[in-house]
């Protein structure tokens, strides 16, 4: 027995050596939270604003870096969720709209909580992570990225019980029909259901949970204590829903404003000398589905202050289910090795232009909210230099010690996180198509944007088409893009520079 126990002895010596090396680098990996919010644009104390009150977010950013200067890749919740989470860009995922599914089009696309899994993360989600039209079945939130299956909280859209009636009425009358697209069929329904049915807005004396965002806080933190006593590291996604339309939030977060100090955009004409193309065909968007406002707008100025005041009022509400997402952190004593990202996947039109929701190349879809917060080794800062969505994998795997797979475009942003003043990129690139064969490529450098419009079928691969129009937005002179300067020929230098970098990136070339 002891010669056979001897002959064993270097193995099992062995054995917990590896064990113990295992558990030192998984004690030194870093868990992450991640937070996406949906419409979220950067009306954020930490990014400026005067009036919306979140002290969640703002501490957050205090503890972290804000960049100042993030386009998303496409100004729409499903394409720009697809490229963010798979660190590629819409060409690459062919995601471009609510109906194509990601893995449909590339099977094996690799996501940020997929790889992370891989590496020996436990993974978990609940809440919207991606959009749900544009993985899988909807339910399983993209099955392949997750190790304990993603939870779907079920919760009021409204707390108003007449609403709720109004709406399942109507449900059942449009039941069997088919439609085109998700807006046709809220609209048709908003139409049977008369005003009460779907209201753009909602205030209700209720309970947080009340409402998704609430109860989806809630279903993180159980995750979270679960998650904080296991040995492996944890990537977690807690979700949040607003302040995406409709903006229904409790009373109390009503009340946090008063309408008196709200201002209306102060500028909502089209640009001067600005292309057709460069608006959506009807500028209310999706916001016209909903019972209580017009096909067409422009709407009257109440109504404007009112959906703004519902716009402050749902992200107050959000804010402050991220902070109690923070606090249990804190309170579990694993605040210390977590990285913590918040995001909103695209910005948001309150009346700019005459624009409202999304669909555009213009600053306020494009421009989007990004915080990182990660422990150890990094002071907060601010910075200004152009960064895109497709940063986050590669940031993430360098803040967690994980190789940074060899096929990912983005770049790391750590050195940014270090030294607010490291140049990263020239302008970071978005798209936005209108219909199936015109696509804008649009550049956002510190100072200008750039957006070319082209005739392409960019659905068969094609990259270069017939030049429709550009724009030029100066926002050092000219913040709300009231004048498109690209036939100035003061600016022929920096459109050279700008057409030097589609060129470098392989697209938006004209023949």
């Amino acid at each position: 027995m002891n010669q056979k126990f001897n002959s064993i002895l270097p193995f099992l010596s062995l054995l917990v050596f590896s064990l113990f090396v295992t558990s030192i680098l998984n004690a030194q990996k870093k868990n992450v939270l991640f937070i996406p919010v949906d419409d979220l644009k950067p009306m954020l104390g930490a990014y400026g604003d005067q009036l919306v009150k979140t002290p969640n977010i703002d501490l957050l950013a205090k503890n972290g870096t804000v960049f100042l200067n993030t386009s998303c890749q496409q100004a729409i919740c499903g394409p720009a969720r697809a490229s963010l989470l798979t660190g590629m860009y819409p060409d690459y995922t062919q995601v471009w709209d609510l109906r194509t599914k990601m893995r449909d089009i590339n099977p094996d696309i690799l996501t940020i909580p997929q790889y992370f899994k891989n590496q020996g993360y436990v993974t978990a989600g609940v809440g919207k992570t991606f959009d749900n039209r544009c993985v899988d079945n909807g339910q399983d939130m993209d099955k392949p990225s997750w190790s304990i299956p993603y939870l779907k909280v079920n919760s009021k859209q409204y707390a108003n019980p007449e609403t709720r009636a109004a709406w399942q009425k109507a449900e059942k009358l449009v039941e069997g029909k088919k439609f085109k697209v998700n807006y046709m069929r809220a609209k048709a329904i908003s139409d049977l259901g008369g005003p009460l049915c779907r209201p753009s807005s909602e205030s209700m004396d209720v309970p947080d949970e009340t409402y998704a965002d609430g109860a989806n806080a809630l279903a993180g933190i159980k995750i979270l204590e679960k998650l904080a006593e296991e040995e492996d590291p944890f990537f977690l996604s807690v979700g949040f829903s607003k302040p995406h339309l409709p903006f229904v939030a409790p009373k109390k977060y009503w009340d946090l404003y008063n309408p008196k100090e709200i201002s209306i955009a102060v500028f909502r004409n089209r640009a001067k000398n600005s292309p057709d193309i460069a608006y959506k065909g009807n500028n209310l968007g999706e916001i016209s589905s909903y019972s209580d406002i017009p096909n067409q707008g422009p709407l009257d100025f109440q109504k404007q202050k009112e959906l703004i005041h519902g716009y402050m009022a749902a992200t107050s509400y959000m804010d402050s289910q991220v902070g109690l997402l923070l606090d249990k952190l804190e309170s579990l004593g694993i605040r210390d090795n977590t990285v913590v990202i918040l995001w909103g996947d695209h910005g948001f039109h309150l009346g700019d232009h005459g624009l409202w929701t999304k669909h555009t190349n213009f600053e306020q879809a494009v421009r989007s909210p990004m915080i990182i917060s990660a422990p150890q080794g990094f002071s907060a800062n601010k910075n200004n230099i152009p960064t895109e969505f497709v940063d986050i994998f590669p940031t993430l795997c360098e803040l967690t010690n994980l190789d940074v797979p060899d096929h990912l475009p983005g770049k790391s942003l750590v050195p940014l996180m270090k030294d607010p003043n490291v140049f990263v990129r020239f302008a970071a690139l978005s798209q936005y198509p209108r219909g199936v064969s015109r696509m804008g490529y649009t550049l956002r450098s510190q100072r200008f944007r750039y957006v070319k419009w082209l005739q392409m079928n960019y659905k068969t691969g094609e990259r270069a088409g017939k030049l429709i129009a550009t724009e030029l937005y100066d926002y050092e002179n000219d913040p709300f893009e009231t004048v498109n300067q690209s036939n100035n020929p003061d600016f022929k230098e920096i459109i050279i520079a700008f057409e030097n970098e589609f060129k470098s990136r392989g697209v938006a070339q004209s023949n």
